[in-house]
């Protein structure tokens, strides 16, 4: 019996060292040599102290900073609550959520009259998105050039030196980081 067993124990043990040591040893090392920032969250310090990640997103609610989209994660952009609502396109709950979205937007963007981007009033697929629309961000410039009594051109200026451009130039939308950008409006 044992001579029918052993091959299949020995087996199990090889590709267990294999399978679950030496293949993520490996792809650990080569990462932390070659992808170091991604392979370590994609953190972003600020005078040595880690503020945030530019893949997760964070709350701002205060007005002279940039709000990202709305969050479904939990109690808003928490990472162990990824998801999204799932809520369909004729869910009562949804269009409620987007409506209250729509004036808490109206709210606190007085001055601006054109037709509110659609990310600043929906929740992303994992209700961690770290990045709004150009669109989006131009829609609350105004209101953060008031807050921190600074002209309307030179935040239009950093939004514009913030948005980042299509991958590989062809996949995905344009878009702009919250955080970087809201760092960025820190900066002097």
């Amino acid at each position: 019996m044992w001579k029918q067993i052993a091959p299949a124990v020995r087996l199990l043990l090889l590709f267990t060292v294999l399978i679950g040591l030496v293949y993520p040893g490996v792809v650990t090392l080569l990462c932390q040599a070659f992808f170091r920032g991604q392979a370590n969250g994609s953190l972003i310090s600020l005078d040595g102290r880690v503020v945030g990640s530019s893949l997760i997103g964070q709350e701002f609610n205060e007005p002279q900073y940039f709000h990202p989209r709305p969050s479904a994660a939990g109690a808003g952009y928490d990472g162990s609550a990824s998801n999204g609502s799932n809520y369909g396109p004729t869910s009562r709950a949804l269009i409620d959520r987007v409506k209250a979205s729509i004036a808490q937007f109206r709210k606190q963007n007085p001055q601006y009259r054109g037709p509110i981007p659609s990310d600043l009033v929906t929740a992303s697929a994992s209700g961690l998105d770290p990045d709004i629309s150009p669109a989006s961000a131009y829609a609350q410039a105004a209101r953060v050039a008031a807050a921190r009594h600074i002209s309307l051109r030179r935040v239009r200026e950093l939004i514009r030196a913030h948005i980042q451009g299509r991958e590989f130039g062809f996949l995905g939308e344009p878009r702009v980081n919250v955080l970087a950008l809201n760092l960025a409006l820190n900066q002097p």
